[in-house]
């Protein structure tokens, strides 16, 4: 079918996030470096704050787990813009072709605390003409439901919606509820994949 909206996933997609940015500044150990971030500020607790836990709240629970960590937990707060790395420029470009003929939505596991602070730093958010975000809507990839709100929100079809992430199973939910999507790995295999579904790009 043919392609009438696209979404975009923003970080990995857009945005190089990765917390290893900031805690190789803290960590001289990469091993222990690794254990921190698999063990404790674990990709489930930072699941939670996407979904919406306070960072705050967060924090101070962690470090009454793992008070002699306690430092390094409260840099996820303090330090998080040190873990945006630098934009994917080849992304970017494809936003602004896309622009001239496609409406551009967001679908995004993200704080919202977070992204408050860090939308006004890049102009190419004001491209999207919607955004859902997991932590204003408390749900999250790779569930369904994050999915069906902004399906509901922006009345998309998604047989004609190309949706784009750097999770594969977030992928798997978008292609159950009927859109055509694409596991983005590089900027170069997006936009050819992006031509062989018939987007139109200038």
């Amino acid at each position: 079918m043919t392609i009438e909206a696209v979404v975009f996933d923003f970080g990995g997609v857009l945005l190089d996030w990765n917390p290893r940015y900031l805690y190789r500044k803290i960590f001289s150990n990469e091993q222990e470096m690794e254990y921190f971030l698999t063990h404790v500020c674990s990709p489930s607790w930072n699941a939670a704050l996407d979904k919406g836990k306070p960072f705050r709240q967060g924090v101070e629970e962690l470090m009454a787990l793992y008070p002699q960590y306690a430092d390094a937990i409260k840099m996820y707060d303090t330090r998080w813009e040190e873990m945006c790395g630098e934009v994917i420029q080849g992304n970017i470009d494809l936003l602004y072709r896309l622009k001239k003929r496609y409406p551009l939505y967001g679908l995004s596991n993200w704080s919202a605390e977070k992204f408050e602070v860090t939308c006004p730093k890049y102009d190419f958010f004001n491209l999207f003409d919607g955004i859902v975000m997991s932590g204003v809507e408390k749900e999250i990839k790779p569930e369904p439901r994050l999915f069906e709100i902004l399906i509901e929100r922006y009345r998309l079809t998604p047989e004609e919606t190309l949706f784009t992430d750097d999770s594969l199973p977030n992928i798997r939910t978008a292609e159950t509820l009927g859109f055509q999507a694409i596991h983005f790995e590089t900027p170069e295999k997006l936009e050819q994949a992006m031509k062989e579904k018939g987007v139109v790009l200038d």
